[in-house]
């Protein structure tokens, strides 16, 4: 038969481009037939996710890549709604990404090659379900979260449907969704509840069901109450596929970091001098950052759990001279934990949870993050700070019972003077560097059954198995 081809569409944002491109690589890998047309939607800010998807096509000779031409960005005040700022600007590359895959079409057929055989589109970018409509092509969207975080998105707008008033209903009561074993509480649930993003959710979520399928970037080991429900097939919902967890485990997605070579190497080297298990590592993300009064709070917490650490520290308001890191810690820190803990700035995250020496894990709660800390068996803190982040954290501490709980709740920018302070980190550092803890058990547990989901005969395994079926058919 004749080669098939994907077009995707990822968000550009690193922390989705990561798992939708290893997706990719991963169907290459798996089925000579497929190669993939990258359409690249710049990013409306500063962002290195340009220079990711460059690394990526350099070695896949099957992957080949299209600028999308630039639009100018929406208007600023939509900036209050985060969710309606980004579903805007990427619905107004609808018509340049319609014209570019027509050509597509055009070329393939006449010079009789691949076929285009469907859209893959991440879930953000949702409005690119009406192109796949037009041109009469199957879409499939990649859900870089979570089955949970899926099914609240399917349930929704059913439940928006019933109760007229849902948008102030659940500001203060829990929110019971099928595929999530315990209800919601109201300050975990996504920040597009409270910003004024909700009817831009809603919309988003009601996208869903148009798509022919979901590929969703967990297991089904993992997160079994959520698989059960969405494989019973809740009405009028696509097929949903489980095909992870899809990680960068080679690290190539360091290449959008300002990480220089011996800075890494300096990490590696410390790390490779501590004993096994000793190590927790604090990280937050590619947008974690703290003021000043937290920062010190961290590391007033630190140094007294008496735990070995690496942190990667990242400080709101930096100074236009100096060092950052003197400027904000408090007075003579550096030298008081000197030997026992090590603070940078960027640091090979992957790298790191892979190592020896690292037992625990400070997290922001991203769900990439979740998944690396659960393949490499390391538990970890909750400390969300942004988006789905709170629901993760959530899931992750009470639901799933793999997570020591600090914070569930915390919101970078929440209420004024909502420090968590030194004895609360004091206390969950040394919490989750307990070598018999119950939580360490069932995260090293998860991670040997995350690693034979991908192998062949596993979940995931048989699951992408059955995407590339329903996609282009058996050989």
């Amino acid at each position: 038969m004749k080669k098939a081809e994907l077009v995707l569409i990822p968000a550009p944002a690193v922390g989705h481009l990561v798992s939708i491109l290893e997706f990719a690589k991963r169907l290459i890998d798996r089925d000579h037939r497929i190669s993939f047309t990258i359409l690249a939607i710049k990013s409306a800010f500063p962002s290195s996710s340009d220079s990711y998807i460059r690394s990526v096509i350099a070695s896949q000779p099957r992957i080949k890549l299209i600028d999308v031409p630039q639009v100018d960005p929406p208007a600023k005040e939509l900036l209050r709604s985060p969710v309606k700022y980004f579903s805007t600007y990427i619905q107004s590359h609808t018509p340049h990404v319609n014209n570019i895959i027509s050509d597509i079409i055009s070329s393939n057929n006449s010079d009789n090659s691949n076929r285009v055989v469907g859209l893959v589109v991440d879930f953000f970018c949702v409005s690119m379900v009406d192109v796949a409509q037009q041109l009469n092509l199957p879409s499939y969207l990649f859900m870089t979260s979570n089955a949970g975080g899926l099914s609240l998105m399917l349930y929704l707008p059913i439940l928006h449907d019933q109760k007229l008033d849902a948008e102030i209903y659940y500001r203060d009561h829990d929110l019971v969704v099928p595929g999530i074993a315990k209800s919601i509480p109201p300050n975990v649930l996504p920040s597009a509840f409270t910003d004024g993003g909700y009817a831009d959710y809603i919309e988003i979520a009601r996208k869903f069901r148009e798509a022919r399928g979901i590929i969703v970037n967990t297991f089904e080991e993992l997160e079994p109450f959520a698989v059960n429900w969405l494989s019973s097939g809740p009405a009028q919902a696509p097929l949903v596929y489980t095909v992870g967890p899809v990680l960068d485990l080679q690290g190539g997605s360091k290449a959008h970091t300002s990480l220089d070579q011996d800075d890494h190497d300096k990490i590696i080297h410390w790390l490779d001098d501590q004993p096994p298990l000793s190590v927790v590592f604090l990280c937050f993300g590619s947008m974690g950052s703290f003021d000043e009064a937290q920062v010190k709070e961290i590391a007033f917490g630190l140094e007294r759990s008496e735990q070995r650490f690496l942190w990667s520290l990242r400080v709101q308001q930096y100074p236009k001279e100096g060092d950052p890191v003197g400027l904000f810690l408090p007075d003579g820190f550096l030298e008081r934990i000197k030997g026992r803990g090590m603070v940078c700035g960027w640091a090979p995250q992957v790298e790191v949870l892979a190592h020896k020496s690292t037992g625990g894990f400070v997290s922001h709660c991203g769900w990439n993050s979740i998944l690396e800390s659960l393949w490499n068996g390391v538990p970890i803190v909750t400390w969300p700070l942004y988006a789905e982040q709170p629901m993760n954290a959530f899931r992750m501490a009470r639901e799933l019972g793999m997570a020591e709980e600090l914070r569930v709740d915390y919101r970078r920018g929440g209420n004024v003077g909502d420090l968590v302070m030194a004895d609360e980190i004091e206390k969950a550092v040394r919490d989750v560097m307990e070598k018999e803890s119950e939580v360490r058990k069932k995260v090293k547990e998860m991670g040997e059954l995350a690693r034979k989901a991908v192998m062949e005969g596993g979940s995931s395994f048989n699951s992408t198995g059955r995407f590339i079926e329903d996609m282009i058919g058996k050989e």
